[in-house]
């Protein structure tokens, strides 16, 4: 192949865009797409992860560092993605935090805070992406949701509020971008094998016995598990279906064995 081949190749090839792509779910959703034969342009808060995930991922990778809590800096990273990419075709918002707190005694601007990184950072990337998605023949959205959508979990009050709120956000912006061509999806998982989980792990706030036990697979999730059904939701082989949140959860939440 010659090097005026595999520019073109480069041109071709479909480019993804990952908000917290430089770890866990993120980051594997950004090796399964550059298998699949695209370009992956990670956005995320810490440079170093960044640096190390674009160093593993190879030359089909690029990263840039971004605060999905602040508009400017979502802005200025999709228009280096548009300056160095020059197209679009699909997004992955996984950028994410859990803060467990009691809700009697959480101040406003930690409860604001968290429900900002999900709600209004979902909303930040999707809108600064949205421009360069009108020009894709296959573009489509992947929010990451959380079975605590649709859980009461006691300390997580924002965190579940927040993860509701993507998935309604999920449904509006589904239906209000159809007509561009522009399909949005949720993905909602429950316990994965995370550094995020393994913090709340290590700290005490997650017990792994009773989470297992509460499963009927008897496990936890391993980060490729998910990135595979987000993977297929950004495919052609989901191109009718939009507006939806698909829960990967090992069947935790329809467990109905308690008698």
């Amino acid at each position: 192949m010659t090097d005026q081949n595999r520019a073109c190749e480069a041109v071709d090839a479909p480019v993804i865009a990952i908000t917290g792509g430089a770890s866990g779910i993120g980051l594997e959703v950004a090796r399964g797409w550059i298998e699949e034969g695209g370009r992956a342009f990670l956005l995320d808060l810490d440079q170093g992860s960044l640096d190390r995930a674009c160093s593993e991922l190879g030359s089909a990778a690029r990263g840039v560092q971004a605060d999905v809590t602040d508009a400017v800096s979502i802005a200025a990273a999709y228009a280096t993605l548009e300056e160095q990419e020059g197209r679009l075709d699909a997004v992955v918002n996984s950028a994410g935090v859990s803060r467990p707190a009691p809700s009697s005694d959480i101040p406003d601007e930690r409860f604001s805070a968290l429900t900002d990184i999900h709600i209004n950072g979902t909303q930040r990337s999707a809108q600064a992406a949205y421009p360069l998605l009108r020009r894709s023949n296959r573009a489509s959205i992947v929010n990451l949701s959380s079975v605590a959508a649709t859980m009461g979990m006691p300390q997580r009050a924002a965190y579940c509020a927040g993860k509701a709120g993507i998935d309604g956000l999920t449904r509006a912006l589904a239906v209000e971008w159809a007509g561009q061509g522009i399909r949005v999806n949720a993905v909602a998982p429950g316990y994965v094998e995370t550094s995020l989980v393994a913090g709340l792990l290590e700290k005490g706030e997650l017990d792994l016995d009773r989470i297992i036990a509460r499963t009927p697979l008897r496990r936890l999730a391993k980060p490729r598990e998910i990135a595979d059904v987000i993977l297929f939701l950004l495919s052609t082989r989901a191109s009718y279906i939009t507006g939806q949140t698909m829960i990967v959860d090992g069947g935790l939440v329809v467990d109905g064995d308690w008698y």
